[in-house]
């Protein structure tokens, strides 16, 4: 199990001020390892297919997939592990512009979140906060996804 530091406990205690009520995110955090989190308020998170991602970042591997994320993104992102071709989730700010053609999930949705520092079967975060509040910034995303679809052409 990963240490809990007090960046991770920072990080967290930002994450579950999405929610109105934050005590319920640390009781499902608790009892789970992943809370559901509601959009739209603190994040939102742009859905974007594995087969897409793999493409932009030229690779499947995990470790690869997480490197360009977290030098290209520098900003949170999470993957649904309950299959293979499970998506990732972007999380960027409420107020960023997004016209990009992947789902962009906001209020009315919740987002099933691990406790940082806690890895967990269903889902993962590829790269952590690196600070509360700080979120990817969607010309970045946007930018790495223009790439998605050369390199699969190349790729075949």
């Amino acid at each position: 199990m990963t240490p809990v530091t007090s960046h991770s406990a920072a990080v967290a205690a930002w994450l579950a001020g999405a929610d109105p009520h934050p005590r319920k995110v640390w009781a499902e955090w608790e009892q789970h390892g992943v809370a559901l989190v509601p959009l739209g308020r603190r994040f939102d998170a742009v859905r974007v297919p594995a087969e897409r991602m793999h493409a932009a970042t030229g690779s499947d591997q995990p470790r690869i997939v997480a490197d360009a994320l977290r030098s290209w993104l520098a900003g949170p992102v999470l993957r649904d592990l309950r299959s293979s071709l499970g998506p990732y989730y972007v999380l960027i700010a409420p107020s960023a512009e997004w016209d990009g053609p992947e789902e962009r999930l906001s209020t009315n949705v919740f987002l099933g979140v691990p406790r940082p520092g806690h890895p967990t079967m269903l889902t993962r975060w590829i790269v952590e906060l690196p600070e509360p509040g700080r979120l990817c910034d969607t010309r970045y995303l946007r930018t790495l996804l223009a790439l998605a679809d050369p390199l699969r052409t190349v790729g075949r």
